[in-house]
């Protein structure tokens, strides 16, 4: 029994000393992350590699459970795992030194080995993780000689110190990496050019004015999120250039002085992702501004036998879209400012690419660095590699806005809305029908362009209980929705939304 009590607090001070160590070795690779680049960070790297290896179905879990916040999720699932080693590794230490300094080392690995896996991976991108080696291993080191030598108090006052100076160097080195402040004048040095070829004005009944519809111009900072970047790219526009090289006559290089000298059009684009599932938040509209990639590709001059355009980002992440969709007349282009002004970093600051009709994994590289003609055969970009389909079509679909699921209304008259998009075909009718009953039509709103989503209303008369809606719509073609449910991988999610309400 006395044995018991005696190893409690040992097991907890060696948890103790291992949460110190693996804390200022953190510390001081966030520090020297402030140098090396934010990407280079040991958790940022760990992180990174986990999503690149993550198999599809744990992509899709955590993108529909978790949305937005898939990534701090990640980064928090990190740090749990690494809190937990670095205790059992200072336990350890108490009783084998030498065995706890190989599992704080083994932390910092790693890191070395994702940092230097990574696409934009340089001679200095590991050595955030190798300084979190070292210095882990000597304050790991240090505060057991301290513990064995010094008296409590003492031993106290060092772990307080050694605990205050990880936490200062940790959001020291968080604050250096940042460059918010210089993205944030970079962008509002910015002055958008007018187009010379505006987007046509918005007809009248292009919108619906009905609470929690969705809207139809979707905000910046409201505009959907998916992409695989655990820290935002921060790029400077004075600093940013594209490089446009691969299977073409005339290699060419741009800065963003050159494309804002462009000739640039504004056009409504609503873009998607393929990861949405059926009646899914992954889509959103926006007036882009923007320079035409088919022309900026034949000024290049495209060689026979090209048919993909690979986008990279500065981040090393590519992603592959089929040249003869750019090339056949859709209004494809490299977008600088969306809704009236600069993008937003997370929305691809300074620069990034879109083309109606595909969904973004195959057609909207974001902070966009460059582009490589080639073929599918040479070259297999990011989703390709892991099986999703190389073309990327986006497929038609609806969602019931109004009323929310599981609302519960009044019975009688009850309006019903939401909105349909099938980018590039249009949306040529929509329906809904109750209980699985007959499908009934439903009110479109005028459209502004075949490229964006429609919404769509109804009034139904509903009787108390519990009511199920539905809702198909069909493209400018008249093609219906399947009402088959499919999962987003390998094309994309099909199937009829519903919601079920309570009418009371």
């Amino acid at each position: 029994m006395s044995t018991y009590r005696e190893s409690q607090p040992r097991a907890s001070y060696g948890a103790l000393l291992g949460l110190l160590s693996a804390g200022a070795a953190l510390a001081s690779a966030e520090l020297v992350a402030a140098l090396t680049g934010p990407g280079s960070s040991p958790v940022t790297a760990v992180g990174s590699a986990a999503i690149d290896l993550a198999p599809v179905w744990l992509k899709d879990f955590a993108i529909s459970t978790f949305g937005n916040y898939d990534k701090p999720v990640l980064l928090g699932g990190i740090l749990v795992v690494l809190v937990a080693f670095a205790a059992v590794a200072g336990v350890a230490s108490t009783r084998r030194f030498a065995v706890g300094a190989v599992m704080i080392a083994l932390l910092g690995a790693v890191g070395v080995l994702a940092s230097s896996t990574r696409p934009d991976a340089s001679a200095l991108t590991a050595l955030p993780s190798l300084t979190a080696i070292v210095i882990g291993v000597a304050v790991l080191r240090a505060l057991v000689r301290r513990s064995t030598t010094d008296n409590s108090s003492s031993a106290r006052r060092t772990f307080l110190v050694t605990a205050g100076l990880a936490l200062a160097g940790g959001v020291a080195g968080k604050f250096f990496q940042q460059r918010s402040s210089d993205i944030a004048e970079s962008r509002s040095a910015i002055q958008l050019p007018k187009p010379v070829s505006p987007a046509p004005a918005r007809p009248a009944g292009h919108s619906f004015a009905i609470p929690d519809l969705t809207p139809f111009e979707t905000p910046n900072r409201d505009f959907y999120r998916v992409d695989t970047a655990l820290v935002i790219p921060e790029l400077r526009a004075e600093e940013w250039r594209l490089k446009i090289h691969g299977m073409v006559d005339r290699p060419m290089e741009l800065s963003f002085a050159d494309l804002m000298a462009k000739p640039l059009i504004e056009r409504d684009i609503t873009l998607s992702c393929v990861s949405n599932e059926v009646g899914g938040p992954y889509a959103s509209t926006a007036r882009w501004l923007g320079f035409p990639l088919a022309e900026l590709l034949r000024q290049a001059g495209v060689r026979g036998g090209a048919t993909q355009l690979v986008g990279t980002d500065s981040a090393g992440m590519t992603i592959g879209t089929p040249l003869d969709v750019v090339m056949d007349g859709r209004e494809a282009m490299l977008a600088i400012g969306m809704n009236g002004e600069p993008l937003l970093p997370a929305n691809g600051f300074p620069v990034r690419q879109l083309v109606p009709g595909l969904y973004g994994y195959t057609s909207a590289t974001k902070w966009l660095v460059d582009l490589e003609l080639t073929t599918f055969e040479k070259y297999d970009a990011y989703w390709t590699e892991r099986q999703w389909d190389p073309i990327g079509k986006a497929l038609t679909a609806s969602r019931v806005d109004v009323p929310k699921p599981f609302a519960r209304v009044p019975a009688g008259p009850v309006t019903v809305a939401g909105v349909a998009w099938a980018q590039h075909r249009g949306i040529s009718a929509a329906q809904i029908r109750i209980d699985g009953g007959e499908w009934r039509p439903v009110e479109l709103s005028t459209e502004v362009s075949p490229d964006t989503w429609r919404q769509w209303r109804t009034t139904v008369q509903l009787d108390k209980g519990l009511h199920r809606i539905e809702v198909r719509a069909a493209d400018g073609r008249g093609d219906w929705q399947p009402e088959e449910r499919t999962r987003p991988f390998p094309r994309g999610a099909t199937g009829w939304h519903s919601v079920a309400v309570t009418v009371t």
